[in-house]
């Protein structure tokens, strides 16, 4: 018997452990997000309480969705491994995979005052891209 309990114990451990690292993103980047020149009813869909892209997929929106520990884009699905703080800035350390490819990639990101979130470039990069939260 204590066996089984040190083997169920250490088996909560590493799970424990596995998920200490995933990070979700803050209540302030979650959502669907879409750069100006496209309507929200064009490139997104409520699916229950859930937001997804529209089908068929516009692959060349200039979108994303952001919810708990995944962003998602038109072509690749991205699992949020850390996320670091920078003044308004946030650095997203990304895991993507896409029908092609998978490796990690960096996402630099801000949110304006206005409520609009900013895609960086690079650190030097100081005006960015602006997105627009969709409210579906």
């Amino acid at each position: 018997m204590r066996i089984a309990a040190y083997l169920l114990a250490a088996g909560l451990a590493a799970c424990t452990i596995r998920m200490s690292g995933v990070q979700a993103a803050e209540a302030a980047l979650t959502g669907a997000w879409l750069q100006g020149g496209l309507a929200c009813e064009d490139v997104f869909a409520r699916a229950g309480k859930a937001v997804t892209f529209k089908k068929p997929v516009n692959i060349f929106a200039p979108a994303f969705i952001i919810s708990g520990d995944r962003l998602r884009t038109p072509q690749a699905s991205c699992r949020i491994k850390r996320v670091k703080a920078a003044g308004e800035r946030r650095t997203l350390t990304l895991g993507c995979a896409t029908t092609i490819s998978v490796g990690e990639v960096t996402a630099l990101l801000g949110v304006a005052e206005n409520g609009t979130l900013r895609r960086y470039f690079d650190d030097k990069d100081q005006s960015g891209s602006s997105y627009n939260r969709c409210n579906l």
